[in-house]
């Protein structure tokens, strides 16, 4: 699916508490560089699970003001209520998403600890919705308490200009990097630099995202290594380099970790977005020229389906089904359940039946039906043949 009108600036999903999946678009009033009479707009459209395609027309839509000049970022919180955006003037404005089913409504807010900051290029929620961390063009790093707004970490000189950030999965440690390569660990506690991680001379750290199984705590980086580019992977319990794999095998512009942590996706500066599984970083979907010559702003993995949104200047928002093996169901798993519950029954009946037990065992040709055999009584008094005698219990 394509956008309408507008030039898209980036997409995200929403989660709803009803367990309905929305999409929410940002468009820009200008366009390669010039600003249109069309205005900037937040725009809500459902999502159909069957199509796997997003509405023509949108749910709900709000108009940003002139003032505020144009969208640059987004952040969705985990319950689906509120989501931030940034501007190009005002700074950041928080969004209240009001309504259920068809009937939708945006409520818009001023945040002031985020007031006038000026343009922030990365936007996060930490994944248990307690922390924001908004990352500034000017390399001004803000991590505050949500919703109270609570300051935990304000450092003016965390980069020379924000490139990505990331929130781990226990929503312990922030990562982030720069324009100039650098990579840098922040612990969401008290805002504290944990670590900065290691690269080479030729090495630029570009993109970050934490694991989200919650078995493996790994940080995966896109790193533009000379003129190769290639994913590495650091431990986060040292923070050092244990690998890497050249997997989109050209620069990235955007990566995503699935919700449940099974699947790692980049999306390349011309247009290609490749899917690996993470246990064995191995691509499992390629999508070639889906924004064919275009960067890729947004690229995100829908909460429950193996579907993800990208969005580009050019192209517009597009759904795209992946290949990938399905996933099973839960009814699929009680009905294996219940299948091998019914075989083992099954199986120990026929070993029951078939076996040489004491109370089961085979009659012979002139042994008595089990009908006519005569109680079996034993001497609880002890005898000379025992060697042990009675048992004291």
């Amino acid at each position: 699916m394509e956008s309408g009108q507008g030039t898209v600036v980036f997409g995200s999903w929403i989660r709803r508490p009803e367990n309905v999946n929305l999409v929410v678009l940002g468009k820009s009033r200008t366009s390669g560089g010039h600003y249109s009479s069309s205005p900037s707009l937040l725009e809500i459209f459902s999502f159909d699970h069957n199509t796997a395609s997003i509405s023509s027309s949108p749910l709900a839509t709000y108009e940003l003001e002139e003032a505020d000049g144009d969208l640059v970022s987004i952040a969705v919180h985990p319950a689906g209520d509120d989501f931030v955006c940034s501007t190009t003037n005002g700074g950041c404005k928080s969004f209240e998403l009001h309504g259920e089913e068809t009937n939708f409504r945006l409520l818009a807010k001023d945040l002031p600890a985020l007031q006038s900051v000026g343009p922030q290029k990365c936007l996060a929620f930490s994944v248990d919705g307690s922390k924001f961390a908004s990352g500034g063009v000017d390399g001004h790093l803000r991590i505050l308490t949500w919703p109270s707004f609570g300051s935990i970490l304000d450092e003016p000189r965390a980069h020379k200009s924000f490139h990505d950030m990331d929130f781990s999965l226990d929503s312990e440690y922030l990562a982030s990097t720069s324009i100039d390569g650098s990579g840098r660990i922040w612990k969401t506690e008290d805002g504290s630099a944990v670590a900065s991680l290691a690269r080479s001379a030729d090495e630029k750290i570009e993109l970050c995202r934490f694991s989200k199984d919650g078995t493996k705590p790994f940080l995966f980086c896109a790193v533009q290594k000379g003129d190769k580019a290639v994913t590495s992977v650091y431990d986060i319990s040292t923070w050092k380099k244990i690998g890497f794999k050249r997997l989109l095998k050209k620069p990235a512009s955007i990566m995503s970790v699935s919700l449940d942590g099974k699947y790692l996706a980049l999306g390349s500066k011309d247009g290609d977005v490749c899917v690996a599984e993470v246990k064995t970083m191995e691509v499992s979907h390629w999508s070639r020229r889906l924004h064919l010559g275009t960067n890729i702003t947004s690229l995100e993995f829908c909460p429950s389906q193996r579907v993800v949104l990208t969005t580009s200047n050019q192209w517009g928002a597009v759904v795209t089904k992946l290949t990938v093996p399905a996933d099973w169901k839960e009814w699929q798993i009680y009905v294996l359940l219940l299948g091998l519950f019914l075989a083992s029954a099954v199986a120990f009946y026929i070993f029951f039946e078939n076996s040489d037990s004491f109370w089961n065992f085979p009659l012979g040709r002139d042994q008595p039906g089990r009908s006519r055999i005569q109680p079996i009584f034993v001497d609880t008094q002890s005898s000379p043949e025992d060697p042990f005698g009675p048992v004291d219990l």
